[in-house]
């Protein structure tokens, strides 16, 4: 061992001492990354080759085609003012989408019941080519750096020695990383159980940046709103739900569309300028946040609206790759460190679960014309070259009719920055306030489900893990703190802990003496 190392002492897979496993290296702490982030890379390449070939995250999923018609404005502004991205730029202009919905921690054949964020990622096959809206259907997400990313996940999947799902483990990361607390005072409540696909909003979470014509930019947030009304389900409600289909989402979706009654979600945007913003309490570019709606409004830019069941769920749904990174001109980065790790891990997940020439296939090709010097790997389905093009150039520059370079018709956008290269959380953390206004604002039955979900998720985890969560709650508020404690010493004295879920041990282990006691005998074959 290396000096100051003991045997817990957390290492890369080259065996360099890991000091700080908090956070990206990035220019100031607000970001943006940089490419040498070798300890992320390492960390992030190797969870997204952690299954073979089913999805790490999402991998219980539904899609639809449909399309895309633009207002042409942005609330009652010309939108040309602020993105000079052509999809949105003219009243009526349809551009075709592919939408998957998805839950987010659980594998390809799990309850569409189960309490867990709902992927909302959205394809546009643009004039430009495709841009890939990636995103959930809640607003916020619980990290703020995709460093800590592979840890989230492996918090929520099942224990690597009994192959278990618990609420401990779950919660042990939590209680550990309070930045989570206001994804925890939506998902354990019943917006953690969306009722269907259908009538559930989306987000794009991470915040995003328009440029227009003279290359200025401003900060985006993107928000679906669902036409259909939006319907969350309690715990109980959810298990009475899967005892009798736990593909119901699913079934509904299809359904819907087949019979005509399309569903339609409107376009909102939230715009900022493109700062650090230090009158509010909270940096603009964090992923646990909410920004407030009567500061900046949700500001719609068109409809979607889904038409068409695919024709093989396998071709179209399973095989559907989307990537934060794919954008097309008008629609820029921001700094956000968290965005910008998901832009390399998500490519980097389909090249390896899909193969390197994913793009090529039907679902993922963009409806437009492609021509690159990218050859070869493997299933290349066909080469993509122009009409005339010599063959023999694979490379660009060249004097030999190979592909040249597009001609540039509006100016980069280009942020500057001066700061110094560094491993440190934001400034603005405020992990809490977030957290216990939405706790108010909760109505007194998703309050009373938020409670029981919690007792129930912790009533059988290490008093270290509880205790500390009972802290961060009351630090959110003080009511929910104290019910959390109420609920878990009740629990703990032999009462029943209302609010079953996939986390709740205790009932977990009524469940199995059931089975037994339940089941009938049947004689050997």
């Amino acid at each position: 061992m290396a000096a100051g190392e003991n045997a817990q002492t957390l290492t890369t897979r080259q065996g360099h001492p890991l000091t700080n496993n908090q956070n990206t290296r990035t220019i100031g702490n607000r970001g943006p990354a940089t490419l040498e982030n070798y300890q992320f890379i390492e960390k992030i390449s190797h969870f997204d080759r952690e299954r073979v070939p089913e999805r790490v995250v999402h991998a219980r999923g539904a899609g639809a085609h449909g399309v895309f018609e633009a207002y042409g404005k942005v609330g009652d502004e010309p939108i040309e003012k602020y993105t000079r991205a052509k999809l949105f730029n003219t009243p009526g202009k349809e551009t075709p989408v592919f939408v998957r919905f998805s839950t987010v921690g659980h594998g390809g054949h799990s309850p569409e019941t189960l309490r867990d964020p709902r992927g909302f990622a959205v394809k546009f096959y643009t004039e430009d080519g495709n841009w890939d809206l990636v995103g959930n259907n809640l607003k916020v997400f619980f990290i703020r750096d995709a460093m800590k990313f592979p840890d989230l996940i492996h918090s929520q999947k099942p224990d690597p020695v009994h192959n278990r799902q618990t609420g401990e483990r779950i919660f042990d990361f939590i209680s550990n990383t309070p930045e989570a607390m206001h994804m925890v005072s939506f998902l354990f409540s019943p917006w953690g159980i969306p009722a269907n696909y259908r009538q559930m909003q989306g987000s794009g979470v991470n915040t995003y940046k328009w440029v227009n014509a003279a290359g200025e930019a401003v900060l985006v947030k993107y928000h679906w709103e669902p036409q259909q009304g939006i319907k969350n389900l309690t715990a109980s409600e959810a298990e009475a739900i899967q005892a009798k289909n736990f593909n119901h989402a699913t079934q509904d979706l299809f359904e819907n569309i087949e019979k005509g009654n399309f569903p339609k979600w409107e376009l909102r945007v939230q715009i900022m300028s493109d700062d650090e913003h230090p009158e509010l309490d909270f940096d603009p570019l964090d992923d646990t946040k909410i920004w407030p709606e009567d500061q900046f409004p949700h500001l719609p830019v068109g409809m979607m609206t889904l038409n068409k069941n695919p024709e093989n769920y396998f071709a179209e749904v399973e095989q559907s790759a989307f990537g934060t990174g794919v954008l097309v001109d008008g629609l820029d980065f921001s700094d956000d460190k968290m965005l910008q790790g998901r832009t390399f891990s998500y490519s980097d997940t389909q090249r390896y679960r899909v193969g390197t020439n994913y793009l090529q296939l039907p679902i993922n090709a963009p409806k437009k014309h492609v021509a690159t010097n990218q050859r070869d790997g493997q299933m290349a389905y066909h080469v993509d070259s122009a009409p005339g093009q010599n063959n023999h150039i694979n490379y660009e520059p060249s004097s030999l009719n190979g592909l040249k370079e597009a001609p540039r018709t509006a100016p980069d956008h280009m942020p500057q920055y001066n700061g110094r290269l560094m491993r440190e959380s934001i400034d603005r953390t405020n992990n809490f306030k977030q957290a216990g206004e939405r706790y108010r604002l909760h109505e007194d039955w998703e309050r009373d489900d938020l409670i029981n979900n919690m007792v129930g998720a912790l009533a059988d985890a290490n008093r270290t893990v509880s205790d500390k969560m009972v802290e961060l709650c009351t630090n959110c508020d003080a009511d929910w703190g104290r019910r959390l404690a109420e609920g878990l010493q009740a629990a703990r004295a032999g009462k029943s802990a209302e609010g079953g879920n996939q986390y709740n041990e205790s009932r977990g282990s009524e469940a199995v003496a059931e089975a037994e006691e339940m089941a009938h005998d049947a004689k050997p074959y």
